[in-house]
């Protein structure tokens, strides 16, 4: 999970609108102090239970809200998989663009056409869902991952190359200076710790479930520490580089006050206009732009893969077999991701929403912890005899502050939203409101609450 969509398409367009290097710090912070001690509590749940969220919080056992919490989490993964589908059908469209060398300079225009297209984004999004469908129903994941292990690292060389070209641009300097320019008076809002944490527990994984999942199959002298560690960092190192890659070639290939439009216009399409323009550039562009949007394609391919895995494990948990349910889970991430395939603004929200629902899920996985006992947690289950780096004291400082900061943040946040917008913060439509993430976050809670009392969960 080093690197995906959410280092390439989320990271850089939520850097640069929101402060460039203020928020790169906030996010180095949301890194040490948020997401990796939470990948590794959400490791040890995973190798500790062996079970799916749902189960696996009940087995912890550590509040009466534990099913609540783990059927929480799950949702949440689903919500995200259910609008990232749609993310990947555009890696697939992308990829056969540049296959079939219709990947002309004119990519504004190109984004544009597509993302307006319903049918076309429509059409990719069930591409999508149906290859991860296939994939998961026909136990070939393994085969997958192999493929991966070539054209992951393939993806990183290649975003490289694209940062060093980006760089010697006439005038990309200005756009280093944009995303690494630090004001002190940006710090001062609640909006830019919401995005920074929530960037980085979207792109780390923390909160989403699937380390839970994939803990079930780890070994028994797996390193817990070290393997967070690896995974936290890197993905902020894939994260960075993906971003001089775009917000230079913005600046280089545009006039200054278009390329100011593009970043303050919230252009979730960023990835797909400027990374097109960069490879007419490059000796074997053609070429890197195949590869590159293939590994884009596979590197979404597993993200997704993962996030099937947390609803499909907790359905076997419960008796389903393992083909249906993947079929089960692949209707319902079509269904739920139509509006988002449908209206790119929907998928904003979502994106937005379910990224502050990753902060709750966040919350939840630090408060079992808490409740079971964190330092035991970190004595028996994390130093274990086979861990190479020793985790100290500062993990169970770390994790009991996880409430603290939550509520800090997002009160804070809550505060000022209305304020700044007294007329439109109850909005339940509205896209960036702090009425849409209330309104659907009591629909799921009721949702989770009749489900959990239904015959099937009990």
């Amino acid at each position: 999970m080093a690197a995906g969509t959410g280092n390439i398409w989320r990271f850089p367009r939520v850097a640069v609108q929101n402060g460039g290097g203020s928020f790169i710090i906030a996010w180095l912070v949301a890194l040490f102090v948020w997401s990796i001690p939470l990948l590794i509590a959400e490791m040890v749940i995973g190798k500790k239970t062996r079970l799916g969220t749902i189960k696996a919080f009940t087995q912890m056992g550590a509040s009466k809200y534990s099913k609540f919490f783990g059927s929480w989490i799950t949702w949440v993964c689903i919500a995200i998989m259910s609008y990232y589908s749609v993310v990947m059908g555009w890696t697939i469209k992308y990829f056969i663009l540049s296959l079939t060398n219709n990947l002309t300079t004119n990519t504004s225009f190109i984004w544009s056409t597509f993302i307006n297209s319903p049918n076309q984004t429509i059409s990719f999004h069930f591409l999508a869902v149906l290859l991860c469908v296939f994939v998961v129903y026909k136990g070939i994941t393994n085969g997958i991952e192999k493929v991966t292990k070539f054209l992951i690292p393939t993806l990183f060389i290649i975003l490289i190359v694209c940062a060093v070209r980006a760089l010697l641009l006439p005038n990309s300097i200005k756009g280093i200076n944009y995303l690494f320019t630090f004001k002190l008076q940006e710090l001062l809002n609640p909006k830019l710790w919401l995005e920074a944490f929530t960037q980085s527990a979207w792109s780390t994984g923390a909160g989403w479930g699937f380390i839970i999942t994939y803990a079930i199959y780890t070994k028994k002298n797996s390193d817990i520490a070290v393997n967070c560690f690896i995974t936290g960092i890197s993905n902020n190192l894939v994260s960075i580089i993906a971003a001089l890659g775009i917000i230079p070639t913005i600046f280089a290939l545009s006039s200054q006050q278009a390329a100011m439009e593009a970043i303050n216009s919230s252009n979730t399409g960023l990835a797909f206009i400027y990374y097109p323009k960069l490879f007419p550039t490059m000796v074997g562009g053609k070429w890197l732009a195949i590869l590159f949007f293939l590994a884009m394609v596979m590197a979404s391919l597993t993200s997704i893969i993962a996030m099937f895995e947390v609803a499909v494990k907790n359905l076997m948990d419960y008796g389903v077999s393992r083909k249906k349910a993947a079929v089960i889970t692949g209707i319902v991430a079509f269904l739920l991701g139509l509006p988002s395939a449908y209206n790119i603004e929907i998928l904003n929200n979502q994106d937005f929403v379910w990224g502050v629902g990753l902060l709750v899920s966040g919350l939840f996985v630090s408060l079992t912890i808490i409740k079971y006992g964190a330092e035991k947690i970190r004595n028996n289950e994390i130093n274990t005899e086979y861990s190479q780096l020793y985790i100290g004291s500062w993990w169970t400082k770390f994790i009991k502050l996880i409430p603290i900061i939550f509520i800090f943040i997002f009160g804070w946040w809550i505060w000022q939203s209305i304020i700044w917008y007294p007329g439109n913060w109850w909005n339940p439509f509205a896209v960036y409101s702090l009425g849409s993430i209330i309104f659907q976050f009591i629909i799921v809670y009721l949702l989770i609450l009749l489900i959990n009392k239904l015959k099937f969960i009990n």
